[in-house]
């Protein structure tokens, strides 16, 4: 299996992810390494170990945040009431009307969420 390298977890790389610039393998990646996914290439397998329970329960392997919109909106549900609007916090003020499907509303979900993970273990953005 191809795994993407990890970028570093950063603004650059979260501007990166809103703006379309590194692909959806790349920021499917990112997620899963906070989740806590490993992947193990000596045996060719997903390590989650690490993963929460309740994440770990009902995808015991990585799902693809872009083509799953049940875990996308875990993803969304897991992020915390007061880091909901981390985006804008940075300066993105959203897709324009006609500029945005499910991919680019997916991708937001995933930059937010990393967003949300800087801001609770003080990685700050």
């Amino acid at each position: 299996m191809n795994i993407p390298p990890l970028l570093p977890l950063n603004i650059e790389t979260i501007w990166a992810i809103i703006n379309d610039t590194i692909d959806d393998a790349t920021v499917n990646r990112l997620v899963w390494h906070y989740l806590g996914y490993r992947y193990d290439e000596t045996t060719n397998t997903w390590d989650n170990t690490n993963v929460v329970d309740e994440w770990r329960n009902e995808y015991p392997q990585p799902p693809n945040f872009i083509e799953s919109r049940p875990a996308t909106v875990k993803l969304t549900r897991s992020i915390p009431p007061e880091n909901k609007q981390l985006l804008k916090e940075i300066g993105f003020s959203g897709y324009k009307i006609g500029e945005f499907g499910p991919r680019q509303t997916r991708r937001a979900t995933m930059a937010n969420w990393l967003l949300s993970y800087m801001q609770q273990t003080n990685e700050k953005p």
